[in-house]
């Protein structure tokens, strides 16, 4: 009789919600459990415990999000627009403000093919969700990221997955929303239940999508007069990356 092979504990446990994706050359890859072996190899990886705003820019969108329901936070790469939205998820979960985080983002190819690779949507996406995990690792630390998204009160998933749902209770973080159209955007602000609070972050000049088609610009204007939503512009002076950054994206 053939030997059965060898599966870890934690790949044996896990929740069927955790999908996988194939690498183009065998093997199996999953965003947390590569963090994890990238953690070890550099010695045991704590996670920030306080985040404080690093331009005026980031002041005001983190005062935003305390005060409204309903954020956009619109701006340049760089500018920390969705780590500051997931780090004021995080402590809301945290807190006991919220029963769970919802992250989301449109299934876009942004420039290159995603088509190719093996395993349904969900095995397709997750490389392309990888940096709302990094941002996730690093205000909860890996153990407690992976209980949460075992349990379900962390949820990733692709625009798509959000209609028809109401998300009470909810932290909800939309994450490159120019690469969504107008009608994609009613839909998600449709979403909004009780005792939630949404974050829709994204630079209308890096959409992926066809001239015109992106419905972040229009909608976050006509929005931006509803007593309870906030609209918070960055520009290149709140870019926290290297120096060039800022320098790169006044000429290009």
């Amino acid at each position: 009789m053939a030997k059965k092979s060898k599966v870890s504990s934690y790949s044996a446990n896990r929740s069927p919600s955790i999908e996988r994706v194939h690498q183009l050359f065998g093997g199996h890859w999953d965003p947390l459990e590569a963090q994890g072996k990238q953690s070890s190899s550099h010695g045991a990886q704590g996670f920030v415990k306080e985040v404080k705003p690093r331009s005026d820019g980031q002041k005001k969108l983190m005062e935003a999000i305390d005060k409204h329901n309903l954020v956009f936070a619109i701006g340049p790469a760089g500018t920390g627009k969705t780590y500051l939205a997931v780090t004021a998820a995080v402590e809301a979960f945290l807190d006991g403000k919220v029963d769970r985080i919802i992250l989301s983002r449109p299934a876009v190819e942004a420039g290159e093919k995603i088509g190719f690779l093996p395993g349904d949507l969900q095995d397709k996406m997750a490389p392309y969700l990888r940096p709302l995990y990094d941002a996730l690792q690093d205000r909860m630390g890996l153990k407690r990221l992976k209980q949460c998204i075992d349990s379900g009160e962390i949820e990733i998933a692709p625009i798509g997955y959000m209609r028809g749902r109401t998300l009470n209770k909810a932290f909800v973080v939309i994450d490159e929303a120019q690469n969504c159209t107008y009608a994609q955007i009613k839909m998600i602000v449709s979403r909004l239940g009780w005792g939630s609070t949404m974050v829709i972050t994204g630079d209308p000049d890096q959409s992926d999508l066809l001239e015109g088609i992106s419905g972040l610009r229009d909608m976050s204007k006509k929005l931006s007069s509803v007593e309870g939503i906030g609209v918070e512009y960055l520009t290149q002076t709140d870019i926290v990356r290297h120096p060039l950054v800022a320098k790169m994206l006044e000429v290009i």
